[in-house]
């Protein structure tokens, strides 16, 4: 049984994109309710350079001392970027833009220089190729497990464990970080401690599916899941759930339209978030539009009975009362009167007899809401 999954090829590729979205998207929910997402573009090219060091100092191309090279690399990279920006003379996003690329660059000058012969490489860091994750394996148990599966599990659980236990400290250090201050909690430190996770999950990924995709299930999934709800926890849930429904995607799409793999799951990242941005129930396109629509069609139930009441019991009652009337003094042409009419007639605001029509009490108590609120208060 064991066997027939690990040499099942299609489903070692799904499985690996599912665990690089899925411990991505974990860390990524912060960064992007942090408005911190671009660090984790400066972090997946600066670990170039932390590869490189590692590589040099142990002569190991993979395993755990490179992430937590990996890791330290990332985190030298955010401190450079807050030296820059305590300096008052850069911004934060110059400062990103000054502190990455010069990591990137020595990292591949010291590629050249010392390490042209071994399989590390800037077009495997930034692009990977997540459909050969099958050929390096490990052995595990007497099963040979490829070796991105491994990492990228313990990664997940990581990260999982990592969101889980400091849940509520990261919910308040996200949204009220001086809050979190004053109630003895230490948000710098668990900041670190996040894109820290942030750099291991990057280098864990970074063989099997580089750093572009890894960017893309960073950003494009959490973002997604933030338009969709407003609950932390959900967003958690969601964000996982895009990512991996992404991987199973876009390898079938890819197989199907014989494309990039990795490409391919990162199209179909922002296929989720194109589709929340105009489905979103609360923030999409299409829903802010339908709610637009019914306010103004509620605004013009409750103009009509702001008319009809200032001409109850008045000599011209008889005569503004009627629908023809509305065309006149309210603008209305006759389909759109009677549109407002039939729709009033439904929501209880008014009664109608013959042509005339009168305000329930309802539509009564609706227009003294907007004439006289200190009546109804």
């Amino acid at each position: 049984m064991v066997e027939a999954l690990l040499s099942n090829i299609p489903l070692m590729i799904m499985a690996t994109g599912a665990l690089v979205g899925s411990a991505a998207s974990l860390v990524g929910v912060f960064l992007v309710l942090r408005k911190n997402s671009m660090l984790s573009d400066a972090i997946s090219h600066s670990i170039v350079f932390g590869i490189v060091i590692v590589w040099l100092l142990t002569r190991q191309q993979s395993g755990p001392v490179q992430i937590v090279g990996a890791a330290l690399t990332g985190l030298l990279t955010v401190f450079l970027t807050e030296l820059l920006v305590k300096s008052r003379k850069v911004k934060d996003d110059a400062a990103i833009g000054l502190v990455f690329p010069a990591l990137f660059s020595i990292g591949v000058l010291l590629l050249n220089l010392y390490a042209r012969s071994v399989h590390i490489d800037t077009h495997t860091v930034l692009l990977g190729e997540i459909g050969f994750v099958w050929l390096n394996t490990i052995s595990i148990g007497g099963y040979d497990v490829p070796q991105a599966l491994v990492w990228m599990s313990v990664v997940t659980l990581v990260n999982a464990a990592f969101v889980t236990v400091f849940f509520k400290d990261l919910k308040l250090a996200t949204f009220d970080p001086a809050l979190s201050t004053a109630l003895g909690f230490a948000p710098t430190l668990l900041s670190y401690g996040l894109l820290a996770l942030t750099s291991m999950t990057a280098v864990a990924a970074f063989d099997a599916v580089g750093a572009i995709l890894f960017i893309a299930f960073v950003i494009v999934p959490p973002s997604a899941a933030y338009l969709l709800t407003d609950r932390l926890a959900h967003m958690l849930v969601i964000g996982v759930l895009i990512a991996v429904a992404s991987s199973v995607l876009g390898y079938y799409a890819a197989v199907a339209l014989d494309v990039s793999i990795g490409a391919m799951m990162a199209v179909m990242t922002g296929g989720f978030l194109a589709a929340a941005f105009l489905f979103g129930p609360r923030y999409g396109i299409l829903a802010q539009s339908w709610r637009r629509m019914g306010q103004r069609y509620v605004n013009e139930s409750r103009t009509l009975a702001v008319h009809l009441y200032n001409h109850e019991d008045t000599p011209q009652s008889r005569e503004e009362t009627v629908v023809g009337a509305l065309r006149d003094h309210l603008g209305w042409h006759d389909r759109k009167a009677d549109q407002v009419v039939q729709r009033s007639l439904r929501l209880g605001l008014v009664v109608r007899h013959g042509v005339d029509l009168h305000l329930t009490a309802k539509g009564r108590r609706v227009a003294l809401e907007l004439l006289e609120p200190w009546r109804t208060a």
